[in-house]
């Protein structure tokens, strides 16, 4: 009996919200559903004024670098690093690419730029294609000792770069590589392999195990799975491997400036010997548009592909 009472008031309610919404009356059984949430409410208004200032912290000096790259010296001298440029111009753009000194050339960060290129392309491709599979038979071709290997791999992240210079002098120089990009490339590949190897191997843990053992089932071996499924599945943790060897690579002047001679510099020692110049005066408009320069590739980069950077840490690449 309470049941049937409850129904029917339930109904009649319904029907009363239906008749005042066709009438265009307000709902007399109240507002339905969940409470808006305020837009400015105190919570809103310290977080985002919180992200606001931390974003203009962090973005201030570039502000004061894009700004001072567009002024003349006259200009700059006047001390408002903060005020955008009076009258614009491209002439420190064009001096730090072209015309700058770098040492015993003065042709700018061309030279650089071009030699970055050629460490760049080799070091990215070899260290994410051995490291992917490193990661892909540690994670799914267990072998005797894999662990002990896979622990002895990762020790490798950890150790100090600055330990291990004097000894990989001596390698290259018993290679034959010492003072040659080949040299640097062979460096950055092999410090790029543990943390890579990690990436893959927490990422490929990670995937459903079925899609392993059904194509072993149906009889693909070990690179017929490796390139049919895991690599199409695993985009966005290749894009993870990319953008952190890029910016490493790109970014590294240690290895640069002990394993190469002075017309193989990549672009980030030629950067420093422009900034760190003693002769002549201190342009510091060309300063700062050589700096912008050197950082375009990293920073393309993170915006071309910062999306499936994101996935890819989200989807597996911190586990494990």
């Amino acid at each position: 009996m309470a049941d049937t009472i409850t129904l029917a008031k339930t109904r009649s309610s319904v029907a009363d919200s239906l008749r005042c919404q066709g009438a265009g009356m307000p709902d007399p059984n109240g507002p339905r559903g969940a409470k808006p949430r305020r837009r400015f409410s105190r919570r809103n208004i310290f977080l985002y004024g919180t992200l606001i200032l931390i974003g203009a912290y962090y973005l201030l000096p570039l502000y004061v670098m894009i700004v001072t790259s567009f002024k003349g010296m006259p200009e700059i001298r006047l001390g408002n690093i903060f005020s955008p440029p009076v009258e614009i111009t491209y002439q420190p753009w064009i001096r730090a690419w072209a015309e700058a000194c770098t040492g015993l050339n003065c042709d700018g960060l061309s030279r650089g730029f071009w030699n970055s290129v050629q460490i760049l392309i080799p070091s990215v491709v070899l260290s994410i294609a051995v490291a992917s599979v490193n990661g892909y038979a540690l994670a799914n071709w267990k072998f005797k000792g894999s662990e002990v290997f896979f622990t002895i791999l990762i020790f490798g992240a950890f150790i100090p770069y600055q330990v291990m210079l004097y000894p990989i002098v001596i390698l290259l120089r018993e290679l034959g590589l010492f003072g040659d990009l080949s040299g640097l490339v062979l460096v950055h590949t092999i410090f790029g392999m543990p943390i890579l190897t990690l990436l893959f191997r927490n990422y490929f843990t990670s995937l459903p195990e079925e899609l392993f053992k059904a194509a072993r089932v149906d009889g693909a071996g070990f690179w017929g799975i490796y390139f049919r499924i895991m690599v199409p599945m695993s985009i966005p943790i290749f894009v993870v491997a990319v953008i952190l060897q890029v910016t490493g690579i790109w970014n590294d002047f240690l290895f640069g400036v002990i394993y190469t001679r002075p017309d193989q510099y990549p672009m980030t020692v030629q950067l420093n010997n422009i900034v760190n110049s003693v002769q002549g005066v201190k342009e510091y408009n060309v300063n700062m548009a050589a700096t912008l320069l050197t950082g375009l590739v990293p920073l393309t980069i993170y915006f071309i592909s910062g999306k499936l950077f994101v996935r890819g840490i989200a989807a597996g690449a911190v586990k494990g």
